[in-house]
């Protein structure tokens, strides 16, 4: 905190200092066609850390049933359908090495499991439209819990499963009143142990913190189901390390109830996690519109920021995730949220969560509904995608302070690299018709450029054909970026620029820059 309160500082000071270097660099521009800008990069020490992992997906419970304002978009994406047999699904896992994967959603808390002690018939969901979510109870067959194991294995995911948190409960007035019957979880985490599939969190209820998605629990009673969690996990993983993290709420941030359910759990939540659709429903013909407007995109700082207040001032370690983000709810909308315009959302809301705390951050989906990170039908790698993995390949732990000087429609992150020397920056520009140059201003380089003998600066341009923002192909540096007939996800190539130059930030594109030739103390 004492490093973010100095950085603070020094950047006004810097600012003030530098302004007659800004108004010949950032200001003098040729109207229309190139601004120029400055990037300055606080390197003295790291404002926050992320998980290597940080990076996560989620899969959904959705059947092929599940539709929104008449269409239909989830196909065979659910837990239960989704045909695990797929290279391309496959190696679009692997790619990470490794990708957490969030199993959960809606109907988990209508979930029952089909374990040998579990005495009612294990039937998959059925659509009727007076039951809570749309849909009756459904089971998940052990069989098919084999089977999702057996391919999180193979592709080296990272598995946080969601439990039902309203096993148990009586609904009353929009409340689920009552303790957790957790005697059908309680079989699932003991039937996983003894297969010895690893589990590296469990999470606790979808969407019932707050005011609740179809019905909310109480933050004290909520805090004694979680430390029911906890004992079993305890209990079940005796003699077992480590032991997987106990995760909840996994629903929409409310300030007083995540303060009360975090100061009542105590030690029993490794994790605290939050779901985000701040672009509204799926349906507005107008979500282009919010996700290229800087104004609303800094408002989800709020909730971060006050989400961060909030553990500081907590007597308890736990680490906060968003656990759950799709932008737009009601599954999202097609030629947007799984196009490449999407991304300039995605990798925003990347980078500021990052600068907030946040550990690890799951998109909604990783395919399934219109914001797949794969296409629902053909499992092909939609532009965010590749978004993704650029930014889990070279967005290292630390994460640095970062200050843009010139036009707002230019977003900056910075982080250390990840495994390997120097500093990655991202730069986002939300304007269709301007260039930006971006000069890197970096404080607490310990040596100048030319006193590391490393390669230039290597980017990666980020651009859709003909600017077209509802395309769903990606190009990288002018190349397609498209997966072979083996289902083998494509190298992520970068070109190599001459340090010295200004990053080059076309109209309606995205650039990381990873400059090796640096040297930060906060990277150190």
């Amino acid at each position: 905190m004492g490093c973010q309160i100095r950085l603070l500082g020094l950047c006004l000071w810097m600012y003030l200092a530098s302004l007659s270097f800004i108004s010949v660099g950032s200001m003098c521009a040729r109207v229309g066609e190139v601004e120029k800008g400055i990037v300055l990069v606080h390197g003295k020490c790291a404002i926050g850390s992320i998980d290597d992992d940080f990076v996560c997906a989620t899969l959904d419970w959705w059947p092929p049933q599940k539709c929104d304002y008449g269409k239909c978009s989830w196909g065979h994406a659910s837990l239960l359908n989704l045909d695990l047999n797929n290279k391309i699904l496959l190696n679009a896992v692997k790619a990470f090495s490794s990708l957490k994967i969030r199993v959960g959603g809606t109907l988990q808390d209508k979930v029952i499991y089909g374990t040998e002690d579990n005495r009612e018939p294990c039937t998959p969901f059925v659509l009727n439209a007076n039951e809570m979510f749309g849909f009756t109870r459904g089971c998940l067959p052990m069989n098919r819990w084999d089977e999702l194991n057996r391919f999180f294995q193979k592709a080296g995911a990272k598995v946080i499963f969601g439990l039902n948190e309203l096993a148990g409960k009586s609904i009353k007035s929009g409340f689920a009143v009552g303790p957790w019957n957790y005697t059908n979880a309680e079989s699932l985490i003991r039937y996983t142990v003894r297969k010895k599939y690893h589990i590296h969190g469990w999470e606790l209820g979808n969407e019932l913190c707050g005011h609740g998605i179809g019905v909310s629990v109480a933050a004290d009673q909520y805090a004694s189901d979680v430390a029911a969690l906890r004992n079993i996990v305890q209990n079940e993983y005796r003699g077992i390390e480590p032991k997987p993290l106990v995760i909840a709420p996994g629903g929409f941030f409310d300030a007083d109830w995540f303060k009360e359910f975090i100061s009542k759990s105590g030690k029993s939540a490794d994790v605290v996690t939050h779901h985000i659709y701040n672009l509204g429903p799926g349906v507005d013909d107008h979500l282009i519109d919010s996700i290229l407007n800087p104004s609303h995109l800094d408002g989800e700082a709020d909730t971060f920021r006050s989400l961060k207040g909030i553990l500081q001032n907590s007597t308890n370690k736990v680490k906060s995730w968003v656990g759950e983000a799709g932008g737009a709810y009601n599954s999202g909308h097609h030629l947007v949220s799984d196009a490449f315009v999407f991304s300039f959302w995605y990798l925003d809301q990347l980078g500021m969560s990052a600068v907030y705390g946040t550990k690890t951050y799951c998109r909604q989906s990783l395919i399934g509904g219109n914001y797949g990170l794969l296409n629902t039908s053909t499992f092909m790698p939609n532009p965010d995608y590749y978004s993704a993995l650029l930014w889990h390949r070279l967005m290292g732990r630390r994460v640095l302070f970062t200050t843009f000087y010139g036009t707002k429609k230019i977003r900056t992150y910075a982080h250390c690299a990840k495994e390997s020397k120097g500093v990655t920056i991202l730069v986002l520009n939300l304007d269709n018709s301007t260039t930006v140059e971006v000069n890197v201003d970096l404080k607490f380089n310990k040596l100048p450029h030319s006193g590391v003998h490393e390669p230039a600066r290597r980017e990666y341009h980020l651009t859709a054909p003909e600017r077209n923002l509802h395309s769903q192909i990606m190009l990288l540096n002018g190349k397609i970026l498209h997966v072979n007939s083996a289902g083998e996800i494509p190298p992520l190539e970068p070109i190599y620029v001459d340090s010295s130059k200004p990053i080059t930030v076309g109209p309606l594109s995205i650039v990381f820059a990873h400059i090796p030739n640096v040297i930060l103390a906060a990277c150190s």
